[in-house]
């Protein structure tokens, strides 16, 4: 799993960048080995706006791109409210793929099985 994160407006520290780094860690039970994920962590600076921090993220898995983004006034809540919604849209594709009808092979969808042969008496 490859992790980027980069600031808009602001400069990522040491701390909340191991911070951001360590929970969406938590994604990797879920993911493929393959998967990317960019979190760009945001400072709103108009002050009319309370919850002026902002963590967008896109995870890009072979089949799927997921996007969230939160916003809050503390960086580490967003980050964890971020992490959170993540989650639960990547287990609810997971459980989706796994719902999926199999079919068996040589077998198309919509045809009718073999007539079973009529006993003569």
């Amino acid at each position: 799993m490859e992790l980027h994160v980069k600031g808009k407006n602001l400069e990522v520290g040491d701390a909340i960048r191991q911070y951001g780094e360590r929970k969406l860690r938590k994604l990797e039970r879920i993911l493929d080995d393959g998967a990317q994920i960019e979190l760009e962590l945001a400072e709103e600076r108009n002050p009319s706006i309370a919850a002026g921090h902002v963590a967008e993220a896109t995870v890009r898995t072979r089949r799927h791109v997921v996007r969230a983004r939160e916003s809050s006034h503390d960086m580490k809540a967003s980050i964890d409210q971020l992490v959170d919604k993540l989650e639960r849209q990547l287990v609810k594709l997971r459980e989706k793929r796994r719902r999926r009808p199999q079919r068996p092979n040589g077998q198309v969808r919509g045809a009718a099985a073999e007539p079973e042969p009529e006993l003569e008496l």
